[in-house]
């Protein structure tokens, strides 16, 4: 695909998807979104860690509500055809993914960030779930993750007062995984997604199936389900790397294989 409205870079087995359009802060268009789940899917294809930030001074601020030309639209359209399929590539993306919030991720923009499964944001970033200022109710899967990261009473102020909530509270709450200062960021996630993609991908693919199932599970299934991935790993080069490795006092080479 030729990318207009994001860049995708790989290298050293990190593909790196960034927002680019600064001057609407990033608000995500339906060009956007189908580039987004092509990204990702690419991203996790060849690549061994998926990064999504964004250019300029804001993550992405949310819906694009001028990309209808002044039109109305149907929003469970929208929502239906562009956003779902985008969000479910993410959420099924085989390789560990990284949310890197550079700045304000605003109404499904702040969503976006929480669908990957590791939310790294910097101090000065904020949340803020927009949509009751608009009549809405929090979408691009925010009521699924939101109660799921940081528990139904966070959530539902969230929603209903449509408070900014900062890096740090976020990050106090468990909404993410951390908020580091700006002026180390950028070497910060990069360090988090190398280690991601030099790491055993496909026990990290377990790791995803393992915690996302639970939810549903009781504990036997959940005994079954752990027992039918850790075979699944035990069967691997890496498996076999780590333990060498630990024997041997060195660090693990491992190939993701």
């Amino acid at each position: 695909m030729d990318y207009q409205t994001i860049k995708f870079e790989l290298n050293d087995n990190i593909a790196v998807i960034t927002l680019d359009r600064p001057d609407v802060m990033n608000a995500m268009s339906t060009q956007m979104r189908a580039e987004i789940q092509h990204a990702v899917k690419e991203g996790g294809r060849t690549a061994r860690c998926v990064v999504l930030t964004g250019a300029g001074r804001a993550f992405c601020s949310g819906q694009d509500l001028g990309d209808n030309s002044g039109n109305s639209f149907d929003l469970e359209q929208t929502l239906r055809d562009e956003y779902e399929p985008m969000l479910k590539v993410i959420y099924d993306c085989p390789v560990p993914t990284i949310a890197a919030v550079n700045g304000a991720a605003a109404g499904a923009g702040a969503n976006l960030a929480l669908a990957f499964d590791v939310v790294i944001a910097t101090e000065s970033a904020y949340f803020l779930q927009a949509f009751a200022r608009i009549g809405l109710l929090p979408d691009a899967g925010g009521t699924y993750t939101m109660p799921r990261s940081m528990g139904t009473a966070k959530a539902m102020g969230a929603a209903l007062f449509a408070d900014k909530i900062t890096a740090r509270q976020a990050d106090d709450w468990g909404m993410i995984w951390e908020a580091v200062s700006d002026d180390t960021f950028m070497d910060h996630w990069k360090s988090r997604a190398a280690y991601l993609a030099n790491g055993p991908t496909a026990a990290f693919g377990s790791v995803k199936r393992a915690i996302r199932g639970s939810w549903d599970n009781t504990l036997e299934d959940q005994l079954s389900l752990e027992a039918s991935e850790q075979g699944e790993c035990g069967r691997t080069r890496d498996f076999k790397e780590g333990v060498l490795a630990f024997v041997e006092k060195r660090a693990a080479q491992f190939e993701g294989r």
